[in-house]
């Protein structure tokens, strides 16, 4: 289901410290063009289900010298309103878990954030093109998982490029300018250079803590406390943890009983990979091929 038509105009938010600094920075007025309200998901559009959560709003984000969001970490850009979620995944793709997921939120015609690991797209690039299909934004959360603090800064870089390259490769197409770092951890040194890759960088408001709390009901009671509490909030979970994926479908509907509305973020442009990744991944996938269908477009069973 694709969210209903956004209105063309655009509002720019250019965010400085001061006038003296935004001289001095370019990055700090860098413009978050916020897209005017979307009509949230109607019994129209959003097939058995008369009252969903679907998408109240879309955000355009100008990722031009890797702009941060998330007030754990980065607090220049608060391009949320009062009541207004995004919700985020990391650690995908994988089987049963993400299509869960995904499930999940089609139920509600509503839109998320991924960050998958680009190893796990490689392994699974099927599940990652369901994402993709389904309409939600994908950026990238490096080539392994590890953690880039303990790296070198030339193994550090190749993490992150080679990560990014593994979704373009198992999505057949660039994804968005986005990365989240592995437990949330980077230097002075990365944010710098992902700025001059104009990559922008998701932390958090609400870190449901889900790869701790194997318990479903106690992984929604994570998520809503924390957003009562702010009000607000970009909200990592992870489409990897299995108990995360039986709680979404409830925390969906709690989201939408307490009146929170859904943001779904995109970006301006996508992100531009590194040909010196992209060709040997390319070919450690399969070889090249022009043809990208779906497996079950391909082959199906027909007798077993």
């Amino acid at each position: 289901m694709r969210v209903a038509t956004v209105c063309a105009l655009a509002i720019s938010m250019a965010l400085a410290a001061s006038a003296a600094s935004a001289q001095n920075d370019p990055a700090k007025a860098l413009a978050v063009a916020a897209a005017t309200a979307a009509p949230v998901a109607t019994q129209a559009t959003c097939p058995g289900n008369p009252n969903p959560l679907g998408v109240a709003r879309v955000v355009e984000i100008d990722t031009t010298g890797g702009p941060g969001f998330g007030f754990e970490h980065f607090k220049a850009y608060d391009f949320l309103r009062e009541g207004e979620v995004v919700l985020t995944f990391d650690d995908g793709p994988w089987p049963g878990n993400t299509p869960a997921v995904l499930k999940a939120l089609a139920a509600q015609c509503t839109k998320a954030l991924f960050f998958p690991i680009g190893k796990h797209a490689m392994w699974h690039p099927e599940i990652l093109k369901q994402v993709a299909a389904a309409g939600h934004t994908i950026g990238s959360h490096t080539w392994s998982h590890v953690d880039l603090s303990k790296l070198t800064s030339d193994q550090a870089k190749e993490e992150i490029e080679k990560g990014v390259s593994a979704v373009r490769v198992a999505l057949g197409q660039p994804e968005a300018p986005f990365f989240r770092f592995p437990a949330l951890r980077h230097s002075p040194e990365l944010l710098a250079y992902l700025g001059t890759r104009n990559i922008g960088i998701f932390s958090t408001d609400v870190d449901s803590f889900d790869f701790k709390i194997h318990e479903p009901e106690k992984v929604i009671a994570s998520v809503m406390s924390k957003l009562k509490k702010n009000g607000k909030g970009i909200v990592l979970m992870h489409d990897f943890q299995h108990p995360t994926s039986l709680a979404l479908p409830e925390l969906l509907v709690q989201l939408k009983a307490n009146g929170y509305k859904i943001v779904q973020v995109k970006a301006k442009g996508p992100v531009e990979t590194l040909a010196e990744y992209d060709e040997p991944l390319q070919k450690e996938l399969g070889g090249e091929t022009a043809n990208s269908r779906p497996i079950l477009s391909v082959v199906r069973t027909i007798s077993e």
